[in-house]
């Protein structure tokens, strides 16, 4: 990893900074995006380039078609190449599976626009560059893209979507790029904040007895960008055995 170039959404807090960390530290130059948390993304840049990398922070929406092409420019431009794309930007608004009425349709074009298509934004603005240097690309979706549970149907459905997409990209893009996701179970980041009794109950039905921290994803992440170069069009489940 020593030398590349990763472009990471939504690097400033949680997963994805966990990933930015772990890259980082194995020699991987930094590209964090952010939307809204400046104060969150200034703090990452000061603990990567502690790890003696460079980090540049992109700020933008993944939603947006144009601010995603720029904000990949911006990587190249300041590192000279781009080897590995994280998508990790993702949203939801909680509503029970049952209020069908409380999930309203800004609901779901938010979902959509964030899970999906920012996704396949940024993979489509990134592979000509992924291309020149045989990179890759994973898309941290969720198991409720597998099992149709989570915070709603629509992030669900967004995230049912995310991998598929992910499947039809690890075709289209191969040989020259390699395209997998990781499918978290509930992980311990500030979306389940003050939810103590929620995550406790899921940490007794798993069969390692725990809910995930983000550096276990991380693991995966790296193992997938710097290990797996024969893996491809795979969803990995980092759930703690919940769905096995």
């Amino acid at each position: 990893m020593k030398g590349k170039a990763v472009f990471i959404t939504g690097g400033a807090t949680g997963i994805g900074r966990a990933i930015a960390l772990r890259l980082a530290a194995a020699g991987a130059n930094i590209a964090v995006n952010y939307s809204r948390s400046e104060q969150d993304a200034l703090t990452v840049k000061e603990e990567i380039e502690a790890l003696g990398v460079s980090c540049l922070l992109a700020k933008g929406s993944v939603a947006d078609d144009r601010q995603v092409r720029a904000m990949v420019k911006q990587t190249v431009d300041a590192f000279g190449r781009l080897d590995v794309l994280v998508n990790n930007a993702g949203v939801t608004d909680f509503v029970q599976h049952e209020d069908l009425e409380g999930l309203k349709e800004e609901f779901w074009d938010r979902a959509m626009d964030v899970n999906v298509k920012g996704m396949f934004f940024c993979c489509r603005a990134a592979a000509p560059e992924l291309k020149k240097r045989k990179g890759c690309i994973v898309n941290v979706t969720s198991i409720a893209g597998l099992t149709g549970q989570g915070s709603s149907i629509a992030y669900a459905a967004s995230k049912a979507a995310a991998n598929s997409v992910t499947k039809s990209l690890a075709r289209a893009l191969a040989p020259d790029i390699r395209v997998n996701a990781i499918a978290p179970g509930i992980v311990q980041t500030r979306w389940v904040e003050g939810k103590d009794e929620h995550v406790a109950r899921l940490a007794e039905g798993t069969p390692l007895g725990r809910v995930a921290v983000p550096d276990d994803v991380a693991e995966v992440a790296y193992s997938l960008i710097a290990q797996a170069h024969f893996v491809t069009g795979e969803i990995v489940k980092v759930d703690g055995g919940m769905f096995i």
